[in-house]
């Protein structure tokens, strides 16, 4: 694609960072204090960025969570941020740490609980029913 010229590039308006900022940016610390007590809808139908593209994501952080086993009917994929995780299962366990993937099967029943002192925090990307597509706009 060729580079556009100054004549073109004025035709082509720019959007205010009110425009952009509320519906397309998730801040981390927003994420870290809105998840306190239960995790933060990120991306999703209801979420702070809204959108349809097949799949939700939550951000957890060390309040989010109770110590109960939980089973979700969808695949999950776990990617934690700041600490270290403790996932278990019936007959196992394992630690996740920042910049690890973790993918459970739909159904799979776990816990999963912060294994240290201090800042926790990690994405859960769940599977959903909805087709992916191109960027949903409504609300």
């Amino acid at each position: 694609m060729p580079v556009l010229s100054d004549a073109e590039l004025a035709k082509i308006p720019e959007p205010a960072a009110l425009d952009v900022i509320p519906r397309h940016v998730a801040r981390y610390l927003d994420l870290m204090g809105l998840a306190g007590k239960s995790p933060a809808k990120v991306i999703g139908c209801d979420a702070i960025l809204p959108d349809k593209p097949g799949f939700d994501v939550e951000f957890i952080t060390r309040g989010s969570l109770t110590n109960a086993s939980i089973s979700i009917d969808h695949s999950v994929v776990l990617m934690p941020m700041r600490g270290h995780w403790k996932l278990s299962w019936d007959g196992g366990s394992s630690t996740l740490n920042p910049g690890d993937t973790c993918l459970l099967p739909a159904g799979h029943a776990h816990t999963l609980q912060p294994s240290m002192t201090g800042e926790a925090s990690l994405y859960r990307v769940i599977s959903n029913d909805d087709a992916a597509g191109p960027t949903w706009t409504g609300r």
